[in-house]
């Protein structure tokens, strides 16, 4: 409103057809709530009016609807919706959920005011602040219409006579309606930000917010893992490859080179060979096992108990396969957690035990060590626990001083793909790796 060419731009029209829309709404609002009101308090009785009074109830949800639609005249800013979804399918757990939201009766607190006080306000600016300067403008066109040239009614109080009245009164009227659509831009921002603060609930906003930063968190785990795979397939199909080539060359030239300093220098390049060919299998198991990849978590995590240096027992059920992004980080939490109790623990046995029921996976790393860990000393343990938040997993610790210690990680999740079908992609993995 503050720019030049406010009254030359579409917002003061915006404005008054705001108002305008305002008080017809709010004058079927009142009519529909007193309707309801009397109709279900008269039959409540005979248990007829029950629907009637919920209706009444749930009337704001529908006020509420139309008011946030009606904002976008006046309001850039999106308005979101603070209702929750029902848990559920059907009516009866649609009208469960909103009965039991505060946003509801929050909405019909504002549809009380807007059909007792509001619509009347909208509909006194409009008339006040439009409706009189219109009025006066059309003073010398009433005077030559309805007046046959003699005279006209001003706002129906003062009668004008004379041609030069009627144009004076006409140029004031256009004066005041200037005037009049920055007063109805003022009153309608007003009425948009009492509306706004009313009926859109900062915590919707802030749950809509938390909902994007969640979904931006997940499609990030899910680029980052998707750059693991690739890099280990890059590394495996194409550095590993090399090496094997340069250890076979080396091999075969020990084996050509005649004795003497030459066939020492091979063979001390071809262990050297080998030793930078094992370092990158062990770099690629790092990044992205294969194993986890072709045969799913229980048998990656049968393979990290095996590599172990500590006895691990492992009672591990998955009925499946799971979210790719789930598995890596429950593999990367069980490695972990042995490599701790390798390091740390002075264990002389680990057990690795879960399963995935009711739509989650349950994963618990148990030693008889010493004890004493703790995740708030910086350890590794608080890595593990930002990547199961990530995926809205638990992580939580047990270790006692003396032990033992038991981790326990929690992620909800679904089986993606049933053991059949794992059964027949690991033929099928088989078969081209013989192939």
């Amino acid at each position: 409103m503050s720019r030049p060419g406010f009254l030359r731009s579409a917002w003061p029209w915006r404005s008054v057809g705001y108002l305008l829309s305002g008080a017809v709404a709010g004058m079927v609002a009142l009519v529909g709530i007193v309707t309801l009101a009397v109709v279900g308090g008269a039959l409540t009785a005979v248990l007829v009016g029950l629907p009637l009074l919920v209706m009444l109830a749930l009337s704001g949800v529908v006020v509420a609807r139309v008011e946030r639609r009606r904002l976008r005249l006046v309001d850039a800013d999106h308005v979101p919706d603070p209702h929750r979804a029902p848990a559920a399918a059907g009516l009866g757990a649609w009208l469960r959920t909103r009965l039991r939201e505060q946003a509801t009766w929050r909405e019909l607190g504002y549809t009380l005011l807007f059909a007792g006080l509001l619509w009347p306000v909208d509909a006194l600016a409009v008339t006040v602040a439009l409706l009189f300067p219109v009025s006066m403008a059309a003073a010398p066109l009433l005077m030559a219409t309805v007046g046959d040239g003699r005279e006209a009614k001003v706002l129906k109080q003062w009668t004008v006579t004379t041609w030069p009245t009627a144009f004076g009164v006409a140029v004031l009227g256009l004066l005041l309606l200037a005037v009049g659509l920055y007063v109805l831009g003022v009153v309608a921002g007003a009425r948009a930000g009492l509306t706004r603060l009313l009926i859109a609930s900062r915590d919707g906003e802030l749950d809509a917010r938390v909902v994007e930063l969640s979904r931006s968190r997940v499609r990030l785990v899910d680029a980052f893992e998707a750059e693991r795979r690739r890099i280990e397939r890059d590394l495996h199909d194409g550095a590993q490859q090399r090496l094997v080539a340069l250890t076979m060359a080396l091999g075969l030239a020990r084996l050509d080179a005649p004795s003497g300093p030459l066939a020492d220098q091979l063979a001390k390049a071809h262990d050297e060979a080998g030793k930078a060919l094992a370092e990158l299998r062990e770099l690629i198991q790092g990044i992205h096992p294969k194993v986890l990849a072709d045969y799913g978590l229980s048998a990656a995590v049968a393979d990290a108990a095996d590599r172990s240096v500590v006895p691990v027992d492992v009672d591990l059920s998955v009925p499946g396969r799971l979210d790719q992004a789930v598995e890596a980080a429950a593999y990367f939490v069980v490695c972990e957690a042995l490599a701790n109790v390798a390091k740390h623990s002075g264990a002389g046995r680990a057990e690795v035990r879960g399963g995935h029921a009711r739509g989650r996976l349950l994963l618990e790393v148990r030693d008889d060590g010493r004890g004493g860990a703790d995740a708030s000393a910086g350890s590794g343990l608080t890595g593990l626990a930002d990547r199961v938040s990530v995926l809205d997993g638990r992580l939580s610790l047990s270790s006692p001083p003396g032990g033992p210690t038991l981790l326990r990680v929690e992620f909800p999740c679904e089986v993606t793909e049933p053991a059949e079908a794992r059964g027949t992609n690991r033929a099928t993995a088989e078969r081209d790796r013989s192939g």
